[in-house]
């Protein structure tokens, strides 16, 4: 059973290219997706760091809130919903920003924030290819 996700948790897309330096434990969370073990965003960041790539951090939250009984299944519901929110193909990486098990009028409900990160070699957010040919250039010759 995969573990509890919690506040600064990262899940990983399944297939994510990762430095070769950078070894961690993981566990299926969500169709595609799989939990860091033992591991927040900051301690990723500084592996990811070391290894000589990048870790980016986009821009913005996505928020989603789930009813329901069972705590845990709540928050993979949640978790669930922000993946379907956000842009598919443009990140490989979310971080759990916030985890808020609560009830309202007597029924339990989570409330979960994420960001998207994304693993990468290069500190540019695109590559020069995705760029049209009169742009590449430009960028060339400067």
């Amino acid at each position: 059973m995969p573990q509890k996700i919690e506040t600064g948790a990262i899940l990983i897309k399944e297939g994510a290219a990762l430095p070769k330096a950078v070894r961690l434990e993981s566990e299926p969370y969500v169709a595609g997706w799989r939990v860091a073990k033992n591991l927040d965003g900051y301690e990723l960041g500084l592996k990811i760091h070391q290894a000589g790539s990048t870790f980016l951090c986009h821009a913005g939250k996505v928020k989603a809130i789930t009813f329901g009984i069972d705590e845990e299944e709540l928050t993979r519901r949640a978790v669930k919903r922000i993946l379907a929110k956000v842009e598919p193909g443009k990140f490989n990486c979310l971080e759990i920003t916030r985890v808020a098990n609560q009830w309202f009028l007597g029924v339990p409900y989570a409330s979960v924030s994420a960001g998207s990160r994304h693993i990468q070699e290069s500190v540019f957010l695109f590559e020069t290819k995705e760029l049209p040919r009169r742009d590449r250039v430009l960028l060339a010759a400067a």
